[in-house]
């Protein structure tokens, strides 16, 4: 065997030892909680369903909703258990012990995963059946396919807007709202003032997340795939495509337009600038804080590159692999999450937007909507609102992109980060996909 060969394989190896070693070191920790999954001898199918649903307020309100299913079925009932972030290893442990929740609540990007692991059922046989696959909304499809199968089902839906100060704009002129990325640009640097001169501004354009982790990738997605970008081509990573290195320049142009503000290392989400008037833009989504705040604020759709564009933040339900009578009293509590009753007081309750069609045109959640005119941006947005992709392998994808974005935050050129992302992946992606 070659050596390149040989190492390969090694590797491959150590991948799966690693995970084996993770079931390991965890088993003792999980199986002490896992009284909850036996089955009760009462004739009754016991269901659990993990979930990390925050704030609490958003677990009581699907509390409310589980106990509504359970009592129009009396031989089906479901466990809803919090499972707080990160819940990814605890999820590994009972794959590999055999004894996996019924239904888990979990973000599409991990797909490839679980499918390499064999841990999820495929939905496609069920859903071609059903009416409801025609009812939930195209652009969320993607997120449920990975190699000709659908893996899962939306259950919640948003997306990331810019909002903005109208108090700041109009004391700066800004008559009309950025529509591209070149007027975003111009804005920010009108927004941008240094009061004493110092070149230290007292007031930003932007803020900007600075960090590797996932809110800063998930930030920067909206710009990617306006561009009509991609992070992955024939199931490898691709960074150097022309739309990736676009997104990740007009990032690094604003910083050298000196209109954008960074934010502490992996604390992009925080709205204390924005509040306090430093920044007068922010990216982030209907689950801000700065929703519920006293300060003036409007929200903006993301600024186009090649096209209108933003990401969605979805949460999807995946039916685990456990026995053919437990799947499909699973998939009875997946045609309630997506029928009418459940997305349109789910949606109108928690602020999250309705994944099907009929939830979304329904008399109850138009008139809501109508009285949410900030909310309704991020509603307007959803037709050009793409998924992050859920192969094999994304973490490690998106650990190093997240490294290339932080790297050109912090001087580099885009197109130099990426290649060296790039360099990076190409030299590990094979050893660490699992046999």
């Amino acid at each position: 065997m070659h050596p390149s060969l040989l190492t390969s394989q090694i590797r491959k190896f150590t991948w799966q030892v690693s995970l084996i070693g993770i079931a390991f070191v965890f088993c003792l920790i999980f199986l002490s909680g896992c009284q909850g999954i036996r089955q009760k001898d009462d004739g009754v199918i016991h269901l659990t369903l993990w979930q990390a649903l925050n704030p609490p307020a958003h677990r009581e309100i699907f509390q409310k909703l589980v106990d509504r299913f359970n009592q129009t079925h009396s031989d089906i009932q479901v466990e809803s258990i919090f499972q707080p972030d990160p819940q990814l290893p605890k999820i590994l442990t009972s794959v590999v012990a055999n004894v996996p929740p019924d239904i888990l609540s979990m973000q599409p990007e991990y797909t490839g995963q679980f499918v390499e692991l064999g841990a999820i059922q495929p939905l496609e046989e069920w859903l071609e059946k059903s009416p409801l696959k025609s009812d939930i909304r195209p652009n969320l499809l993607e997120g449920m396919e990975l190699n000709g199968h659908i893996w899962s089902v939306p259950m919640q839906t948003s997306n990331v807007g810019i909002f903005y100060r109208p108090k700041l704009f109009e004391a700066a002129g800004i008559t009309e709202l950025p529509k591209t990325w070149e007027q975003l640009r111009q804005v920010a640097k009108k927004l941008t003032i240094d009061r004493n001169g110092d070149r230290r501004p007292e007031q930003y354009g932007i803020l900007l997340p600075l960090g590797k982790g996932g809110w800063t990738v998930f930030s920067w997605f909206p710009f990617l795939f306006g561009a009509e970008g991609e992070i992955v081509s024939n199931n490898r990573p691709n960074l150097m495509n022309p739309g990736a290195i676009a997104a990740l320049q007009l990032w690094e142009d604003l910083l050298k337009d000196g209109s954008a503000m960074l934010s502490a290392p992996e604390r992009g989400y925080e709205e204390d600038a924005f509040i306090a008037g430093r920044v007068a833009m922010q990216i982030t989504g209907p689950w801000t804080l700065i929703m519920k705040s006293n300060v003036d604020h409007q929200v903006l759709p993301i600024p186009a590159g090649v096209r209108p564009a933003t990401a969605t933040g979805t949460g999807n339900l995946y039916v685990m692999k456990t026995t053919p009578a437990r799947e499909q009293a699973a998939l009875k509590f997946l045609e309630y999450i997506l029928s009418e009753e459940f997305q349109t007081e789910w949606s109108i309750k928690t602020g999250f937007l309705p994944v099907t069609l009929t939830s979304a045109k329904s008399k109850a959640y138009q008139q809501f909507i109508n009285q949410k005119p900030q909310l309704k941006v991020f509603f307007d947005q959803m037709p050009v609102a793409y998924t992050q992709p859920g192969i094999a392998g994304y973490s490690r994808l998106a650990d190093s992109l997240g490294r290339a974005i932080e790297a050109t935050l912090l001087g580099e050129s885009a197109k130099t980060a990426l290649e060296k992302a790039q360099a990076n992946l190409d030299s590990i992606w094979d050893s660490i996909q699992p046999q």
